[in-house]
C-alpha cells in the first residue's frame, strides 16, 4: 500500500471517528470486514489506486470506498448512516503527510442486501493527490 493511501485512509478514519452521529451509532470502523462485529459498522474497502502524476510531480488517484453494514429490518438507518459518512469525509484536511488533496469528488453510492444477510451500503469517492 502506498504512503498516499495510508495517509488518506488514516485521515478518513479520523474524520469518521470524529463525526458525532457516527461516533454515537457505529459499533466500529474496520480495515475490511471483521469476522464477528456488532452492527452497524463501517469497513474501509481497498480502493483502486492509479498514477495521477505530472512530469515533475508524483501523484495518485485513489478510489476511497467505505461499506456501511447494518442488520436492520429496513434500509432507512443504513441510508442515514451513509449520508453521515459522506458528510464526515468533508472534514478530511487537504494537507496530509507528504501529500496535498487536489480534488475530492463523490462518485457513487448503492445499497444492497442478500435476503439471508445484512444490508450493505457502499459510498465511494475519487481523490486525487499530489506529492508535496
Amino acid at each position: 500500500m502506498s504512503d498516499a493511501v495510508q495517509a488518506l485512509q488514516a485521515a478518513a478514519v479520523a474524520a469518521l471517528s470524529a463525526h458525532p452521529v457516527l461516533a454515537a451509532q457505529l459499533k466500529g470502523i474496520y480495515d475490511g470486514p471483521p469476522p464477528r462485529a456488532d452492527f452497524p459498522y463501517v469497513a474501509v474497502t481497498d480502493g483502486l489506486v492509479t498514477d495521477w502524476g505530472t512530469k515533475t510531480q508524483q501523484g495518485r488517484e485513489i478510489r476511497l470506498a467505505f461499506t456501511v453494514w447494518d442488520d436492520g429490518e429496513a434500509a432507512s438507518r443504513l441510508a442515514d448512516l451513509m449520508g453521515h459518512v459522506d458528510d464526515a469525509l468533508v472534514a478530511i484536511p487537504r494537507d496530509l503527510p507528504g501529500w496535498r488533496i487536489a480534488s475530492f469528488v463523490f462518485l457513487r453510492s448503492i445499497i444492497l442486501r442478500d435476503p439471508a444477510g445484512p444490508w450493505a451500503g457502499l459510498v465511494e469517492h475519487r481523490v486525487r493527490l499530489l506529492a508535496v
